[in-house]
């Protein structure tokens, strides 16, 4: 039997409101953040919270 551990609501919540405030703050016609800085800190934000969703658990 498998202990199976299903996403995490959180951080599913978190990677949401990340996600929509990097896609507001993009400028399409510019191809530039308006807060390049505050913009880096969401984005690393937002590749974590992805990463530990997606990984696995490893079995013991």
């Amino acid at each position: 039997m498998e202990n199976k551990k299903g996403l995490s609501p959180v951080l599913l919540i978190v990677a949401i409101i990340l996600g929509a405030a990097l896609y507001k703050q993009f400028d399409f016609q510019h191809f530039k953040f308006e807060k390049p800085a505050l913009a880096i800190v969401y984005l690393i934000v937002f590749v974590g919270c992805i990463f530990f969703l997606v990984k696995r658990p490893k079995k013991q």
